[in-house]
């Protein structure tokens, strides 16, 4: 006892530092949530990016072998183009904050990107959400993928440099504005639209400029004979398969991340509910697609169920929080069979879109984004996102196409779509030990 009260006093004069920090530590501001809202933009933007392969590899696989380089060439170069871009315009003009030039309709142009200054203190942030960068990261990936909806179904008959300045315009411009009414804090909020991660915004908005550049390019030469369709078979159905199980891996961080928080018990357990959902639609998506082809044409069609596995994840995207795994289920079939449908019914509408991209993208991006009413009640606001955004979308991307078409052209020769676009525009070809196909 007389040892204690000996050595109290030292004690409490170690101790003491130890309270002052914990009152410190108390004082300070709670930095989780931005660091892990930070990571999850992070994690789920450099997920969204591998998407990039996939789309490259899918679109690879779908195109005939003359033509195959000249797609590598188009993915990558819209890539860089929506970064570019996204940067310079997009990213102000799809998140005005305060700055909208017309109030719920368009935001500045031209207000470039910056981002936090090197080192930033915790005392310097803005600690209510992630850090800008993160942001800018994450959101530049979805805008990407946008253009790359539209490479593929224009593939193996439009000229380079048309399909890429049709990019910038898009993914600057177009893109940017109609995501800012929902995303934004634009008008359609406001009207009570959802769409969780963009089966509109982003998925059937790419199909609308794909389809007002399929108008007016016109089918590729010998596709359409005598009142039948011409198969045109890819050149590789591996690469289109590692394509789909690509692009179904970044979904996870497409709509993953899209729960735009992850700094509570909360909001890591619905993320966790994201991938869940998001994985089992695409599954009932391609199982759907197998199952039906099988019933319409007597065999089982792979691309149809690669196609299907995606529509199963576009058509989820819109909501994959709310749903049960059943309800996941139901919606992603539901996907899968609508490609099964419509690629036979584009080809009766003498419409050449060479990967099913307006299928996928467009026709499940609208049931999706209807799905979400099962949900919320609101049926009109969510017919009212799809018909503005769809109107807005094919006007303006029509009226690029016409000013491109007039000016320099957007179809290659036919000479040059006969010999493949490997060789007559680029002068190098993906498989040169093999015969054109």
């Amino acid at each position: 006892m007389k040892l204690l009260k000996t050595l109290a006093p030292a004690v409490a004069l170690i101790a003491l530092p130890s309270l002052g920090l914990a009152q410190d530590a108390e004082a300070a501001p709670d930095v989780n949530p931005y660091i892990f809202t930070t990571l999850l933009f992070l994690i789920g933007g450099f997920l969204v990016f591998w998407m990039a392969a996939g789309f490259a590899m899918l679109e690879a696989g779908l195109v005939r072998s003359k033509n195959v380089t000249m797609q590598l060439t188009k993915n990558i170069g819209l890539f860089g183009i929506a970064a570019i871009m996204y940067w310079l315009i997009g990213f102000n003009l799809m998140y005005p904050g305060d700055g909208w030039m017309i109030s719920g309709y368009v935001g500045p142009f031209f207000s470039i990107t910056s981002l936090e200054p090197v080192g930033l203190a915790a005392a310097d942030a803005s600690l209510d959400y992630a850090s800008v960068g993160s942001d800018f990261f994450f959101q530049l990936m979805f805008c990407a993928t946008t253009a790359s909806i539209v490479s593929g179904t224009l593939a193996e008959r439009i000229k380079l440099w048309p399909f890429l300045i049709f990019v910038a315009v898009l993914t600057g411009v177009i893109y940017p504005i109609e995501a800012s009414w929902q995303w934004g804090g634009g008008w359609l909020s406001e009207a009570g639209f959802s769409d969780f991660a963009g089966s509109t915004l982003v998925h059937a908005a790419g199909g609308w400029a794909a389809l007002a550049g399929a108008l007016i390019l016109g089918p590729r030469i010998g596709k359409f004979k005598d009142g039948r369709t011409v198969p045109m078979p890819g050149s590789n159905l591996a690469l289109a398969t590692l394509g789909t199980f690509i692009l179904w891996l970044g979904w996870f961080g497409f709509n993953g991340g899209s729960q735009l928080a992850m700094g509570t018990v909360g909001d890591v357990t619905d993320v966790s509910r994201i991938f869940a959902n998001t994985n089992m639609a695409a599954a009932a998506g391609a199982v759907a697609a197998l199952i039906l082809s099988q019933a319409l044409y007597k065999k089982p069609d792979l691309t149809m169920t690669l196609n299907g596995a995606l529509a199963g994840l576009v058509s989820i995207t819109a909501e994959p929080l709310a749903p049960s795994l059943f309800g996941a289920l139901l919606t992603g079939a539901v996907g899968g069979l609508i490609v099964v449908v419509t690629v036979p019914m584009l080809d009766k509408l003498k419409i050449d879109d060479v990967v099913g991209a307006i299928p996928v993208h467009l026709f499940a991006g609208i049931w999706g984004t209807l799905a979400v009413a099962f949900y919320t009640g609101n049926w009109g606001a969510q017919v009212l996102g799809i018909v503005s955004i769809g109107i807005f979308t094919f006007v303006v991307s029509a009226i690029v196409w016409f000013i491109l078409k007039a000016t320099m052209g957007i179809r290659v020769s036919e000479e040059a779509e006969i010999n493949g676009l490997d060789m007559s525009e680029l002068g190098m070809e993906a498989y040169p030990d093999f015969t054109k196909g």
